[in-house]
């Protein structure tokens, strides 16, 4: 049993230390880009984890210390899949795998595959994979989905929703609806930035790493009975987002546990835009700018994923990793949150801090840009993190 869980703790500091560096590096290419979605980022921590852990299972060499050193996942395939990666597959992750053939029908395949992801979540995304993303050079694929919906335990008044402002970064307005609240909630107060958590209702049905399902109470961080919590971290300044964001980054997993609130306090003024958002990205460059070099080199030959499957009839050739996609859609409302996400890795073969003060009563008015996670409070992994930047697009 303290194995287990110092296996957990350990992969749930990992899968935080990734949330926190993914999330400043995703930020920071989503500043230089044009994506029409003013700016704002949604991604699970939990499903990339997922599906890179996967491919560790079955990587060698410079491919697996990399992997390592950055850390269910469902497969469709047409390449044979080595039976020791398929029993740590199946064993671990929980894994389904599919034979699909790319080679002469890859436009089937990825209607397969949309069909399933689009059944996973709930139709809330339904074309992860676009047509001409696979093909007859497409050898394995790796796709995973994350699906959430939690209500709040203590649910906002719709009737006291107002379209109010919300300041940008850049420091002009736009007009939101925020969400109204006062009375005690679970808030930490830290130089430079406040935290909220919010618990959602318990019990949930969620996800583990690998995928099985567990249905639990527990009566930890989020209050009696939570198990899953949103967590704002909102800078007092109006365009300290980005700061916050360095910070979390490079203070690693126990900077933010360790800023989380643990006891209520008078809350007089608490706004909170409502928001639904979606981000769809390429994660290969971030991932390579994270220390993944050889794993998403191809041309490195330490590199291939032999360990994980063979390709027959192809002499000489083997898998390596062509790109590794994340879609992710969060809705948040006065009820609560409903978030989903789906990564896929594309495999070619080819031709502690000091505690925040307890004031007696504080304002939480989230009406500039921030940072957001749910967390599971058993492990305090990070399921789902963003940031809001212009919740009106």
């Amino acid at each position: 049993m303290e194995a287990d869980t110092q296996r957990v703790s350990a992969a749930s500091a990992g899968l935080t230390s990734l949330a926190l560096r993914l999330a400043k590096q995703l930020a920071a290419n989503n500043k230089s880009s044009d994506r029409g979605n003013g700016g704002n980022l949604v991604f699970s921590p939990l499903s990339i984890y997922a599906a890179l852990a996967l491919v560790a299972a079955g990587a060698p060499g410079a491919a697996l210390d990399e992997l390592l050193a950055l850390l269910g996942a469902r497969r469709w395939l047409r390449m044979v899949l080595k039976p020791v990666f398929r029993a740590t597959a199946v064993e671990c992750f929980k894994a389904e795998v599919r034979a699909v053939d790319f080679q002469t029908k890859a436009e089937e395949a990825r209607q397969e595959i949309n069909s399933w992801v689009s059944e996973a979540t709930k139709g809330l995304i339904t074309d992860v994979l676009s047509p001409g993303s696979v093909d007859a050079e497409t050898g394995l694929m790796l796709v995973n989905a994350i699906y959430f919906k939690g209500k709040w335990v203590r649910p906002f008044d719709e009737r006291c929703t107002e379209v109010e402002d919300f300041y940008l970064l850049d420091g002009t307005a736009v007009q939101t609806p925020l969400m109204r609240g006062r009375g005690s909630y679970l808030v930490a107060v830290h130089g430079g930035f406040k935290v909220l958590k919010l618990p959602y209702q318990a019990p949930l049905a969620f996800p583990r790493f690998g995928g099985g399902m567990r249905m639990a109470k527990v009566a930890r961080r989020g209050g009696v009975g939570a198990m899953y919590s949103l967590c704002v971290f909102l800078p007092d300044a109006r365009d300290g987002l980005w700061s916050l964001v360095d910070e979390l980054a490079a203070s690693g997993p126990a900077f933010l546990h360790d800023h989380l609130p643990w006891s209520k306090v008078c809350v007089h003024k608490l706004r909170l835009p409502r928001f639904k958002m979606s981000f769809h990205s390429d994660l290969t460059d971030a991932l390579r700018e994270m220390g993944l070099e050889a794993t998403l080199d191809p041309r490195d030959g330490d590199t291939d994923l032999t360990d994980m499957a063979e390709r027959k009839g192809y002499a000489g050739e083997s898998p390596k990793i062509d790109k590794v996609c994340h879609k992710a859609v969060i809705e948040l409302n006065e009820e609560g949150t409903e978030a989903v996400a789906v990564t896929y890795v594309g495999v070619f073969a080819p031709s502690c801090a000091p505690p925040g003060y307890r004031p007696e009563t504080v304002d939480f008015v989230a009406d500039h840009p921030f940072a957001f996670f749910v967390m599971e409070e058993v492990s305090g992994a990070v399921v789902f993190a963003g940031c809001v930047l212009d919740p009106s697009q």
